[in-house]
């Protein structure tokens, strides 16, 4: 028997957008009847079991379920329809449902239910289908379910077009399994499962360098060339920039210039600002500025990465003149610096003993519309400390904490924590260091190396001691020098009993100290200090 009109189940029903056709004729009647019993009145929905619903009924109220809750919900409703209603679902609700599991990111789910799917349905997914799945698994990372569905393609009855392979491999880089795309191509290759297009080569060849294998990316080029293929930019890129990387700096240049020699391809101002770099890199700044003028003369303008590059290299060689040239260099060409300039500029400045031209360009940062980052106030904090003008750095450092945009760096604070501690002001490190954790900055095992030999060489053992153990219970683990720095300072001052125990903690048997309190604290491993 139908529920009374007034009943909130035909209340619901009032929106059909066929109200005037009888429930038993209206698939759209009964999916809403369907939904809103699941949601509403669920003691209603054995009812359901006498109307002998249809799959396509079923899909709709899936849906309908989806639109007004959540995936869950939908999922729970296949699961009822299947089980208690005893539906036979069509290949377009598993699609559907599959779909919404996959957007959820609910992928383990999903694969359960395409498994189903492949068992229970008589028809078979389609080349799209398949690739949103595969899209779906690489981008919740279950790489080698998407592999697994690879060969499935053609038991389907068709070929995955290459877009399908090339997510999988980029997937598959993006995850650091390099070796595992390079195995994946050459196998899908070898069992001509796919035609890749020159994007397909291009990841290979990346995967390649990215191991170190600039032999192997050259034979896959030649592979390449072999097959018919034409190579793009983006091949030729990527080899100079990954011999560049494995530090065949020369290789790269003479396949640079093979490749303009032959014709066998273009190069623009990445593949020279690639080779430029490397140069700049080993210092070999005259080979770096005989490839700049090369770019120029084959008519390729530098961008301001390249600009940047060689300013930074000359200032990390000391050649601040250069440096200086090629920044005015860059300005007549219409490029404007930024923080990246600046900070290579005042950091060649530093090296180069010139800390007063570093500051004026540091004050000149407001009227260019620039703000330092991490790396601006480090190079200049580093430096300061290293002059021993220790209250500026400090300065700097306070401004730094002042910055809501930057998260304080342990190798920021540490050349100040050291200074601080090595004229005795511990209590002034101790509240940096306050101050660092507050900002959601982490200390490294050389800021707890730095205090506690601060905190020793001040005779405070006890707080040595917790920051000892405080760097142990934070992962950092102790290296031998703050290790064997804590033990000694313990034996001189009379703490043998602490440093055995730190010394059985931490395997120190191979620690010498001219000292004959190393006896006794081999003697007296059974007693216990709590700290």
């Amino acid at each position: 028997m139908l529920p009374r009109p007034s009943h909130l189940l035909l209340r619901h029903l009032s929106f059909s957008p066929h109200p005037l056709i009888p429930p038993q004729a209206s698939d759209i009647w009964i999916s809403k009847a369907l939904s809103t019993s699941f949601l509403l009145v669920p003691s209603s929905l054995p009812l359901y079991r006498r109307l002998n619903l249809s799959p396509f009924v079923a899909s709709l109220a899936i849906a309908r379920i989806k639109q007004v809750t959540n995936t869950f919900s939908a999922f729970n409703l296949f699961l009822f329809t299947r089980n208690q209603l005893c539906i036979t679902h069509s290949i377009d609700t598993y699609k559907l449902l599959i779909n919404y599991l996959s957007l959820a990111d609910q992928m383990v789910d999903a694969l359960k239910l395409f498994d189903e799917m492949l068992t229970t349905c008589r028809d078979s997914p389609d080349e799209n289908f398949i690739g949103f799945l595969i899209e779906s698994f690489v981008a919740n990372g279950l790489l080698d379910s998407a592999m697994d569905l690879v060969p499935r393609a053609q038991d389907f009855g068709f070929r995955l077009g290459p877009s399908r392979y090339n997510n999988i491999m980029t997937g598959l880089m993006n995850s650091n399994r390099g070796k595992d795309a390079i195995v994946f191509f050459k196998e899908q290759l070898s069992l001509n499962r796919f035609t890749p297009d020159v994007w397909s080569f291009n990841i290979v060849l990346k995967a390649f360098c990215s191991s170190g294998d600039v032999y192997g990316a050259l034979e896959m080029l030649d592979k390449m060339r072999k097959l018919g293929y034409s190579p793009d930019i983006i091949t030729h890129n990527t080899l100079v920039n990954g011999m560049c990387k494995a530090n065949q700096v020369d290789g790269a240049y003479n396949f640079m210039k093979k490749l303009q020699l032959e014709g066998l391809g273009v190069t623009n101002v990445i593949t020279y600002t690639s080779v430029i770099t490397a140069y700049c890199k080993i210092g070999k700044m005259c080979e770096a500025h005989k490839v700049f003028d090369e770019m120029l003369d084959s008519g390729i303008k530098p961008n301001r990465i390249t600009y940047n590059v060689l300013i930074d290299g000359y200032g990390k060689s000391g050649d601040m003149n250069s440096a200086s040239a090629m920044y005015e260099r860059m300005v007549l060409s219409g490029w404007s610096a930024d923080i990246i300039t600046i900070t290579s500029l005042i950091n060649g400045y530093c090296i180069n003993n010139q800390l007063d031209m570093a500051m004026m360009l540091w004050n000149e940062m407001g009227l260019k519309g620039l703000r330092p980052n991490i790396y601006t106030f480090s190079v200049i904090i580093h430096y300061l400390c290293k002059m021993n003008r220790l209250e500026e750095a400090v300065r700097f450092l306070n401004e730094l904490t002042k910055r809501n945009d930057i998260i304080p760096k342990a190798f920021v604070y540490n050349p100040v924590l050291y200074g601080l501690c090595r004229i005795g002001n511990v209590d002034e490190a101790n509240r940096l260091l306050y101050e660092m954790e507050k900002r959601k900055g982490y200390p490294d095992k050389y800021t707890y190396t730095i205090l506690i030999i601060g905190h020793c060489m001040k005779g405070r053992m006890e707080e040595a001691i917790t920051l000892f153990y405080r760097m142990s219970d934070t992962g950092c683990k102790p290296d031998n020098t703050a290790t064997h720095s804590l033990v000694s300072c313990l034996l001189k001052a009379g703490l043998p009993n602490q440093a055995s125990i730190i010394m059985s903690r931490f395997n120190c048997d191979n620690f010498s100290v001219k000292d004959d309190n190393l006896a006794l604290v081999r003697k007296s491993p059974e007693v216990s200090v709590a700290v």
